[in-house]
């Protein structure tokens, strides 16, 4: 079964504006697997886009969490600090708006505006990385000391010496690696246009190749070839200036070509192990001897081995030992105060101080819970604090609020019957008292303590059998991983050449030359393609399309819908696909959740939605979408959605339904099962209810599809 990346719980956002509490989405709940396209379809207004913006962590400020989970691996995204969020918004959940031109800078260049992107990114990960190492360090040095280990402070920073240097060497390499293979594409690029006779698209790419081979020095890059080619780039300046006035470039070709050879060469060399040239640097000598690499290495890690790794893995195990010992210690303990104090939070009527008092004391106990050694942080405890006030500030401040709006209803209410008594009708309404769920909030409370007993329980068993070796490595590997992302300073030549490639994989034809224009120059559907190329930049987990083919036209909409495809298989994507339009979305969506009022009415695989919808919305949407068979008048669907300050009591769709049912109008469909993949919230499920046929475009069209399906079928046979 696929790997589960996102899974979304009873989520439940409003807003508040100066006519009430308007509800945009309500209990909505669906998970998302590896490598699938979830399409979200519905009306505008809808809540498609409130419920990707709460996934990415950008709500307005007027926006209320009213309830529910977005679990992102062991993060729930709705009680997230903000300080953490950055960490997954952009680098593992990207998303692409609807109208490229307000996610473009006018007056900024595309290139400039793809190779920013990453350098501000590159920037606060490294901040973050060097902050995440020292943490780490200072941690294994405590926890190394208080297990008693002899040179504790000497061994860690001799590491640290080591690892920086390695990184150091890794992050140099890379630059001339990089700048080798862009040298490389630019002089095939300036030999083509020479053998085309364009020495002026030549020579504006002169100064760039220049720069770019200047940037390949590094002896594990090009070495003792490196003269070479600098006397090859003064040539070629010189050829040039001389060969485009005579249109004649035989001498700047043979130069570009010795050019070629070498940067060809460069790209093509055996790469040294810098792990290992790092510690021989540090700690066998200050130059790098002129033997093969390979057996650089091997020499190399075997002194690594004997003489420092084996030694250091063994402190950092009992490191790991000791920290876990403390931190069960403290779990045990925290679980015992949880316990004790639960049924103060846990009861029909908590009183706030109470209340708040106990939190304070189970916060002081859960704040030593978290193991320093713990490479992936424990997402539960570490938001318990934030949790917790959210849940109590939800209770009280909504229990305070009921009988504000209670006291505010009632005058309303008075005031407009009065009028009403006069014999005048009023030209306002009575805005309706805007509730907390005190029952659920007061429950929210209490699960999120019962939650951490669990999961703190959960630890300590799976602590029973532990394994140090696999800890330790463990630390060393993410040390060894934030010390090279604290010092892997992306160049902006570097940048430069990942702008050109990423712009090249969304299909944009002439990277290089594209990569100087402004958006104005571009067509809807190039820009589209440029902002899911910002959105890549960082390589997220996830992509959230809202809405991104409803400006253009229907054959740029197919190429869009192309690339996201072939996106989605070359990176393995998980998308979520934001649309208004079922059409849009039959050949590429997996499965589909189809929205309305703030609710999902149906919800199964592309299959079930289009072979066999089942509710009435469902078929007002499929009923109007043309295609080239349907002879039928294509159906609208009439009227508008609800306003949603005052929500329908039955079925928000029961008004559009010329299919309603009594009890629509009375109370809410439950969400009926269908099949093991395929639900619909509509009474006309119930077992007790009417039989009722979809319209008969949706079942001409099924029949057709049906029936060409067996057709193509029996054809491969």
């Amino acid at each position: 079964m696929a790997e589960k990346k996102l899974e979304v719980k009873d989520l439940t956002i409003s807003f508040k504006t100066t006519n009430g509490k308007v509800q945009a989405v309500r209990d909505v709940s669906f998970d998302l697997y590896s490598g699938e396209t979830l399409a979200i379809v519905g009306e505008s207004g809808s809540g498609k886009s409130v419920t990707s913006r709460a996934i990415m962590g950008i709500l307005a400020g007027n926006a209320i969490k009213e309830g529910g989970k977005i679990l992102y691996g062991d993060k729930d995204l709705m009680k997230t600090p903000e300080e953490e969020f950055h960490k997954v918004r952009g680098d593992k959940i990207a998303m692409v708006f609807q109208d490229p031109l307000s996610s473009l800078n006018p007056i900024m260049r595309i290139g400039k505006q793809l190779t920013e992107a990453m350098l501000l990114k590159n920037k606060a990960s490294r901040k973050q990385s060097r902050k995440d190492m020292n943490t780490m360090f200072n941690a294994l040095g405590e926890r190394m000391r208080g297990a008693g280990v002899q040179d504790a402070d000497k061994s860690l920073a001799e590491f640290k010496k080591f690892v920086m240097t390695q990184c150091r060497i890794e992050t140099a390499y890379s630059a001339a690696y990089a700048a080798a293979q862009e040298a490389d594409a630019i002089t095939d690029n300036m030999i083509l246009y020479l053998k085309n006779k364009s020495g002026s698209s030549a020579l504006q790419d002169a100064s760039t190749l220049i720069a770019a081979a200047k940037r390949t020095k590094n002896h594990f890059v090009v070495d003792s070839d490196y003269d070479v080619l600098v006397n090859n780039l003064n040539r070629l300046k010189a050829t040039l200036k001389t060969e485009i006035k005579k249109v004649d470039f035989t001498e700047s070709i043979a130069v570009l070509t010795n050019i070629s050879a070498i940067v060809k060469k460069a790209v093509a060399r055996e790469r040294l192990n810098t792990f290992t040239l790092g510690y021989y640097l540090t700690y066998c000598d200050k130059q790098i001897p002129d033997m093969e690499t390979g057996k650089l290495n091997a020499m190399t890690r075997q002194r690594l081995d004997t003489e420092f790794m084996n030694e250091f893995l063994r402190k950092t195990e009992l490191a790991a030992k000791h920290s876990m010992e403390i931190t069960d210690a403290a779990r045990r303990d925290a679980i015992a105060v949880l316990t004790e104090l639960l049924p103060v939070v846990d009861n029909d009527d908590p009183k706030k101080a109470e209340v708040i008092e106990a939190t304070k004391k189970m916060k002081a106990k859960v704040a030593i819970c978290i193991d320093p050694l713990e490479v992936d942080k424990d997402s539960l405890t570490y938001t318990f604090p934030t949790s917790m006030d959210y849940a109590i500030d939800l209770y009280f401040g909504g229990a305070k609020k009921n009988a504000k709006e209670e006291r505010r209803y009632n005058r309303s209410y008075a005031k407009h019957e009065a009028i009403i008594a006069r014999g005048k009708t009023p030209d306002w309404e009575v805005i309706p008292a805007s509730y907390v769920d005190l029952d659920a909030a007061r429950r929210d409370i209490a699960d999120t303590v019962k939650e951490l007993i669990a999961h703190m329980q959960a630890q300590l068993d799976a602590n029973a059998n532990p394994d140090f070796a696999v800890r330790a490595n463990d630390i060393i590997d993410f040390l060894k991983e934030k010390a090279q992302d604290s010092v892997n300073k992306i160049t902006r030549g570097a940048a430069r050449e990942k702008a050109i490639k990423l712009m090249e994989s969304v299909g944009i034809d002439d990277p290089r030359r594209r990569f100087k224009q402004y958006p104005f120059e571009f067509s809807g559907g190039m820009r589209q393609r440029i902002v899911i190329a910002i959105a890549l930049t960082a390589n997220p987990d996830i992509l959230i399309c809202d809405e991104p083919t409803t400006a253009l036209d229907v054959t740029i909409q197919a190429q869009i819908l192309e690339l996201i495809n072939k996106l989605k298989k070359d990176r393995d994507l998980s998308v979520i696909f934001i649309t208004h339009d079922l059409g849009v979305v039959a050949n590429m969506a997996d499965r589909v959740a189809v929205m309305y009022a703030g609710k999902i009415v149906e919800y199964g695989t592309a299959s079930d939605i289009f072979y066999n919808p089942a509710h009435p919305y469902t078929w007002a949407l499929l009923s109007s979408v043309p295609d080239l068979e349907t002879k039928e008048k294509l159906e609208s669907i009439p009227g508008t959605p609800p306003n949603m300050i005052y929500p329908p009591k039955g079925d928000a769709f029961a008004a559009r339904n010329k299919y309603a049912l009594k009890i629509d109008f009375e109370e809410q469909p439950p969400m009926f099962k269908i099949s093991d993949t395929h639900y619909a919230a509509t009474w006309l499920l119930h077992p007790n209810a009417p039989h009722i046929d979809p319209p008969k475009v949706i079942t001409e069209r099924i029949r057709r599809m049906h029936h060409e399906h067996e057709t193509e079928g029996g054809e491969n046979k």
